[in-house]
């Protein structure tokens, strides 16, 4: 997929304006953005059309105010394999003229991008990938980290959920670099609360529907708590099969590690209600989530965007403001420059409100608390959340001297 925004045009002001004369204009190459997602795997739901949709409406913003700057989307699916991943991204950089590729919602893929990334001093944004590794041991100066992480969004339902009195564990995890990620952070999470984690289960990632077997070893560990470190239709089938095997009529909770809209409307009201969960964006939070909601919504109709989808207009507009601060032609020429001029301009955008890139290539804003409505609470589709509290931006991550990040000096 290729969509062609922006267009040859005499200039109509603003800060593009400011920074290139229009004769450069009409010789700049275009920017190239590349979101590499799951269109047909697990995490499809949660990222695929609906983060393609996410970057084209920034860029359609962005071109409005930047009628000079010539911007190019593509699109591919990584198939949740990390070589397939690998292989489009470096095609991308090396003979399709990509300048940044983002999204890539497989962690082990964004490891190896970001590695790539450096090495061509192209740039990346990962927005669908969550291991806090990919800020952590992983970091690296041409690529960031937007949206969420295994840090962030267990941290306030483990916190919630040991204090309303579930202080034993058991996990089912994914068995790869995301669920073990995520598994551990929680499991801090847990131990830091006062609670004990039993055991926990590995399912091979991707291809495990039949969590039947894990679940049974969950209740029978005798822990209050089920932790699914695992996410989209993972998740979605744990919940499903645990609600089947009695596991929440017999009084133990189930929790979500990483639950995104898509998870609750899979799932549904009747199974999901009372979930706590954590997300840094609800399209119906405030007039801003709202609006933008609308627009995504007639792009993708029957649909709403979740935190992935937001994080790919946030991530896409605050890359393309750093392009029209350096020129186009530097923001080609180093992915590395791009990346240092958004970490040097605070962001600010109204799906996550004001916030900043951090050193270490993690993008941190305020998170949300919500708990999962019952049916009866519902109004309309998608309205599943009732806000809870706000978790401010400075709690709601790991700080930076913990994540062993090699860019941070000592």
């Amino acid at each position: 997929m290729t969509v062609s925004f922006g267009r040859r045009s005499a200039l109509g002001g603003g800060l593009a304006a400011a920074t290139l004369p229009r004769r450069a204009f009409a010789q700049q190459k275009p920017i190239r953005i590349g979101v590499l997602t799951d269109m047909a795997g697990a995490y499809a739901a949660n990222t695929g059309a609906g983060s393609v949709a996410g970057a084209q409406l920034a860029i359609e913003d962005f071109t409005k105010a930047n009628p000079g700057i010539k911007v190019e989307l593509v699109s591919a699916d990584l198939q949740l394999k990390p070589d397939v991943a690998l292989a489009i991204a470096a095609g991308w950089y090396d003979n399709d003229g990509v300048d940044l590729v983002t999204d890539v919602p497989l962690s082990s893929a964004a490891f190896a991008i970001g590695d790539l990334a450096k090495n061509k001093d192209k740039a990346a944004i990962f927005t669908g990938g969550a291991s806090a590794e990919i800020t952590g041991s992983k970091c690296g100066p041409n690529h960031l980290h937007w949206c969420y992480d295994t840090w962030s969004m267990p941290h306030g339902v483990v916190d919630a959920t040991v204090k309303e009195g579930g202080d034993t564990w058991f996990f089912i995890t994914a068995d790869y670099a995301f669920g073990h990620s995520l598994q551990k952070d929680a499991a801090s999470f847990v131990v830091a609360a006062g609670g004990k984690v039993l055991g926990d289960a590995r399912a091979p990632f991707p291809g495990t529907t039949d969590f039947s077997s894990f679940i049974v070893q969950a209740k029978a560990s005798g822990a209050k708590v089920l932790g699914m470190a695992n996410g989209g239709a993972d998740t979605v089938n744990c919940i499903k099969q645990a609600a089947e095997f009695g596991l929440v009529a017999s009084g133990m909770k189930v929790a979500g590690m990483l639950m995104l809209l898509q998870d609750i409307h899979g799932i549904g009201l009747q199974a999901g209600q009372g979930v706590l969960l954590t997300e840094p964006f609800y399209w119906n939070l405030n007039d801003g989530t709202r609006a933008f909601a609308t627009r995504y919504a007639k792009l993708r109709p029957g649909n709403m965007p979740n935190s992935v989808h937001a994080a790919q207009y946030s991530g896409v507009m605050h890359y393309l403001k750093a392009v029209a601060a350096i020129g186009p032609e530097k923001a080609k020429a180093s992915g590395k420059a791009t990346i240092d001029q958004m970490k040097a301009m605070p962001t600010d955008d109204p799906l996550f409100g004001k916030g900043l890139v951090r050193a270490d290539g993690r993008k941190i804003h305020d998170m949300h608390l919500f708990e999962v409505k019952s049916p009866a609470q519902s109004k309309m589709p998608f309205d599943y959340y009732n806000h809870k509290r706000v978790v401010p931006m400075a709690e709601a991550f790991r700080p930076i001297a913990a994540g062993n990040c090699p860019l941070i000096k000592a």
